[in-house]
């Protein structure tokens, strides 16, 4: 009877492992994650808008056909990113992913409290060699800490009746994803 338990928890004790390897290194083995569907048609540090989702030919899957969506393929090697992105009328929203789909920030249009969602992409060390300056670091600007170099950000603007798609449209068309120069201490 002893027996027969250790080899269950044996077996069970080896099936989490291998469960557990599977889910934690497939994702870097997958060859087409949404980064690498976006390679050729969002450039990088740009606001690419994304055409309305359809059965055949939907770019990323499991899109909803009431929102507009667009996506900044960013890389920070090169400075922080100042992303810049209106409000729609309805609802407006802006994920973070890392270069292997792994969610870390997320903000939507009521968390902001404005008519515009601004905030600086940056990583740890982006951050750290900023100056204490307290004109650079006000209280009311957003900052987020990015763990890798490149990654994915995901705009979504809803139009809660077909007709207000373009509105949707062109919050999404007026967003901006762009790389800033670093202020230095020579600059201030």
């Amino acid at each position: 009877m002893i027996r027969w338990m250790l080899l269950l928890f044996g077996g069970a004790l080896l099936g989490g492992v291998v469960h557990l390897g599977t889910i934690i290194l497939l994702p870097r083995t997958a060859t087409q994650d949404a980064y690498a569907r976006l390679i050729d048609k969002a450039p990088v540090n740009t606001v690419t808008a994304l055409a309305e989702p359809k059965p055949a030919s939907a770019v990323m899957p499991y899109m909803d056909p009431a929102f507009a969506g667009g996506v900044c393929r960013y890389d920070l090697s090169k400075g922080p990113i100042k992303l810049t992105v209106p409000v729609s009328l309805a609802y407006t929203s802006v994920s973070f992913y890392t270069r292997y789909d792994v969610a870390y920030y997320a903000i939507n249009d009521r968390a902001a409290g404005r008519r515009i969602i601004e905030l600086d992409l940056m990583t740890p060390e982006q951050k750290s060699q900023m100056p204490e300056d307290e004109d650079v670091t006000a209280a009311d600007r957003l900052i987020v800490e990015s763990p890798t170099v490149t990654g994915l950000i995901a705009i979504r603007a809803l139009a809660p009746e077909p007709g207000l798609l373009p509105m949707a449209q062109a919050a999404i068309a007026n967003a901006r994803c762009t790389t800033q120069a670093m202020p230095t201490a020579a600059s201030r």
